[in-house]
């Protein structure tokens, strides 16, 4: 179930909506093809990560941002959440810094660098349309702290999403897996928790 939004939460997120119809499009961060329906297919489909944060997660990080899906929906909707944005195009990451000046987000940060060279420990990390699950779930490891989880935006495409999750091995780093799919009819989302 998707979160609650205050009146203000809704304005910036269409604000934020307008900005990749007008801008990320150009850029070729958003894809021609969404431009009409960039609400539907990119804001409120990053908005279903919102709704598996806890009130205790105070750190996410946005693996490979790009137009800031969905680390700046995340950190619209959970104010009271840190979000860095990694992301080592400078395109992308110009795009990012303005669209933070506009929106007025204090608690978003940009890093112009790869997830491997990323010195931080986080509750969270999300990846979407970054890569292959597995190549998400190596990605995260490191930056993930004890008990941390990937939030994975996997695609209606996914055979079995926690037997591939299930199947990603790395015997030094344990975890569990959950499948949710936090609106029916959506592409689930996969969890994985970094265990010990």
């Amino acid at each position: 179930m998707l979160p609650e939004l205050a009146d203000a939460q809704n304005r910036a997120l269409a604000s934020y909506e307008a900005l990749l119809r007008q801008r990320a499009v150009l850029l070729g961060l958003v894809g021609e093809s969404d431009a009409d329906r960039v609400g539907e297919r990119h804001v409120y489909d990053s908005l279903r990560a919102a709704a598996v944060l806890s009130d205790s997660d105070s750190l996410v990080v946005d693996i490979g941002s790009g137009a800031g899906l969905p680390g700046i929906v995340l950190a619209i909707a959970r104010p009271h959440i840190r979000v860095v944005l990694i992301e080592p195009k400078h395109r992308a990451v110009g795009f990012l810094e303005l669209a933070i000046q506009r929106l007025g987000l204090s608690n978003v940060e940009v890093r112009a660098e790869r997830i491997e060279d990323v010195d931080l420990e986080t509750d969270v990390a999300t990846a979407r349309a970054f890569g292959s699950l597995e190549r998400s779930w190596a990605a995260a490891v490191p930056v993930l702290r004890p008990g941390g989880r990937l939030v994975y935006f996997a695609g209606e495409g996914l055979e079995d999403p926690e037997g591939v999750a299930m199947a990603v091995t790395d015997p030094e780093q344990p975890k569990s897996v959950l499948v949710e799919r936090v609106v029916a009819g959506s592409s689930p989302l996969v969890i994985m928790t970094r265990q010990g």
